[in-house]
């Protein structure tokens, strides 16, 4: 495995300056990511994030060894959006959330992404909840009103702001809060509140409630990592007002300003250069693309061609790409033993603010080369070109150069004959196979696509 003198450098949304990471203690090293509230499937931009931490849960890993990292990751599992769920399919509230949360696993396990050493629920830890809650009021930073428990953003109103750059006023002007009479200030945000008789709820010192959603993973990160942990990480949709929230409650709970040390926020997903919704169309799940014969392995290359920072872009010609460049990758690296350890420029490239575009760059420059070991370590430890993941590619090995010199011959009958209707024939066979077929004066070239199916073939 890696050193642990690697210099890592990651970008801090707090400071909003790229820092030198040094963990708390690098012997246990801690990262927690906001997980997936579960009601459906998971849709494309929800998996940019599990991509994005996984691969610096791999680089934690391959730095400070793999027993070394903890890495927590929740299930949201109690929230009005479930609530109206069950309630239109009449299905039972548990029953959704356990299907939910396995094809969430599903399918992120398709896209080669390693299960988190802890998946909490939030409805596996109300107690802790209800005790951080009882603290924050008895330390005067939060109050009961009507059933409700409300954060007193006025008791934290100097550093409440600081992870997304704005000042309570303006969060007022800008924000769309709930107005509620028993709330003393508007952004004051719910901690509990009351459940009905048809609604899950948990006996509390307020009345029977839940929780509201800020507060689970305060309590969770707190039980499973500590008070005070080394990386926070999410989509930057969530830094107002989850994290913002967060970061208020756990610090003043734990009484100073400790929590989270560094935070990560990747950006959001586009579908053609325009943002994903149901309205336009380009709404994909994560099982859509799978189904529709997009292998996982290609979703996920085309993810990281993108530094998690940048907007990502998903077209159906980066994914075509994508594929063609794995199966040249995985022909090459058939049978090979990979190296001892990633190559060390593709590490440095990771290390570097998590520059994963940066490292594919690395991994396509030792494929030019011919460096078939460097290349299959270094791409396995971006979650590339593993066993697992390569049933999609078993076509690789199939010899189109013979199929390729036969529609060059073909054409060129075709070219003295003039008639060009066995050329056209092939063409439309190779096609039917899910190959791409390119021709110029220099030659033909067929590429397999979404889809190849080598059997198609042998009719040939």
């Amino acid at each position: 495995m890696g050193t642990k003198d690697r210099v890592i450098k990651l970008q801090n949304t707090k400071t909003r300056k790229k820092e030198v990471f040094a963990p708390i203690n690098a012997e246990n090293v801690r990262m927690y990511v906001c997980g997936p509230t579960v009601y459906d499937r998971a849709h494309l931009g929800n998996a940019r994030p599990v991509v994005v931490f996984d691969v610096l849960y791999r680089l934690l890993r391959e730095v400070y060894g793999p027993n070394a990292v903890t890495y927590a990751r929740n299930f949201t599992d109690v929230d009005d959006k479930i609530n109206t769920r069950a309630a239109e399919s009449g299905r039972p509230i548990g029953d959704i959330t356990a299907e939910t949360v396995q094809w969430f696993l599903d399918d992120m396990g398709a896209l080669g992404a390693l299960e988190p050493n802890h998946m909490p629920r939030a409805t596996q830890y109300i107690p802790q909840m209800v005790a951080m809650i009882e603290d924050l009021i008895a330390k005067g930073h939060a109050y009961a009103a009507e059933g409700h428990v409300l954060f007193a953003v006025d008791s934290w109103k100097t550093l409440y702001g600081k992870l997304s750059g704005r000042s309570v006023d303006d969060m007022i002007a800008g924000a769309r809060v709930e107005v509620a009479p028993y709330k003393k200030n508007p952004m004051d945000f719910v901690l509990w509140k009351p459940s009905s008789d048809d609604l899950p709820g948990w006996d509390s010192p307020w009345g029977r409630g839940r929780p509201g959603w800020h507060i689970e993973c305060s309590a969770m990160s707190y039980e499973l990592l500590g008070e005070t942990f080394d990386i926070h990480g999410g989509g930057n949709d969530l830094m107002f007002p989850h994290h913002e929230n967060e970061i208020a409650q756990s610090c003043c709970a734990n009484g100073d300003d400790s929590f989270a040390r560094y935070w990560l926020h990747n950006e959001m997903l586009q579908v053609e250069g325009k943002k994903m919704s149901k309205s336009l169309g380009n709404f994909f799940t994560v099982r859509d693309l799978l189904d529709q014969g997009y292998p996982g392995e290609v979703i996920r290359l085309v993810f990281l061609q993108t530094h998690y920072r940048k907007p990502m872009d998903w077209t159906d010609k980066k994914a075509k790409e994508a594929e063609a460049t794995l199966r040249k990758w995985r022909a090459l690296t058939a049978g090979i033993e990979p190296a001892s350890s990633a190559a060390a420029a593709v590490l440095d490239a990771l290390a570097d603010d998590l520059n994963s575009a940066g490292a594919i760059a690395e991994l396509h420059k030792l494929y030019a080369a011919g460096n078939a070991a460097d290349l299959l370590a270094s791409a396995q430890m971006l979650g590339l070109l593993t066993g697992e993941m390569g049933a999609w590619a078993a076509a690789t090995s199939v010899d189109l150069s013979r199929y390729e010199a036969q529609l060059f011959e073909a054409r060129q009958k075709a070219m003295e004959s003039k008639d060009f209707s066995a050329v056209d024939q092939l063409k439309a066979a190779f096609v039917a196979a899910g190959l791409e077929v390119r021709m110029s004066k220099a030659g033909v070239e067929l590429v397999p696509g979404t889809g190849f199916d080598p059997a198609k073939l042998e009719e040939l």
